[in-house]
């Protein structure tokens, strides 16, 4: 009697704690993985498809399953390679591209003669404007991917670097390298 006592209380312990892990992994299921979202979050999100891949999220899904280089992505530049080599606990390798300034695309409205090519190739949506109609771009939205230089028939359109001023400036990562002080013996 006592035997079978004991085997129908762990047999119910069993089934309460066989619920309670399965309302658990319904309730804090996680959506997706949060390395990816977190190498995303490092990349610039300028879906210009310079590093190979689409887009940034496919380039992160990349470089989180070990399929990608950090170093691929020309308007990262070397500041996000650092952050990337830091997030994952990689070697930094140098930029595998031209580092270049930060610029934004800038349409000559008088030579624009509205085919719409480059808002077609625009990922970011920063282009307005209608067919036969002069187009402008929004500053604020482009990301400076350069992709609508090529589809423009009359070569409207330029790139123009963002000067650095108080709005826009960085702190860049420490030239010399932190080291902590060592503990020992007291001098």
């Amino acid at each position: 009697m006592e035997i079978t006592l004991a085997i129908a209380i762990m047999a119910l312990g069993a089934i309460v704690l066989g619920a309670a892990l399965g309302f658990a992994s319904i309730k804090f299921k996680v959506e997706g993985d949060p390395l990816i979202e977190k190498i995303d979050s490092i990349l610039p999100q300028t879906q210009c498809g310079q590093c190979g891949y689409p887009g940034c999220k496919p380039y992160a899904e990349a470089i989180a399953k070990g399929e990608a280089d950090i170093n691929k992505c020309p308007p990262g530049g070397s500041e996000g390679v650092q952050r990337l080599a830091d997030l994952l606990g990689r070697e930094v390798k140098p930029l595998d591209a031209e580092e270049k300034p930060k610029a934004i695309a800038i349409i000559d409205e008088a030579t624009c003669i509205g085919c719409t090519l480059c808002i077609q190739a625009c990922p970011v949506d920063a282009i307005v404007g209608a067919a036969k109609q002069m187009h402008t771009i929004l500053p604020t939205l482009c990301t400076g991917c350069e992709l609508c230089l090529p589809p423009c028939p009359v070569e409207c359109i330029r790139m123009e670097v963002i000067p650095e001023t108080i709005d826009n400036w960085k702190w860049r990562y420490p030239v010399v390298e932190i080291k902590p002080v060592p503990t020992g013996k007291a001098a």
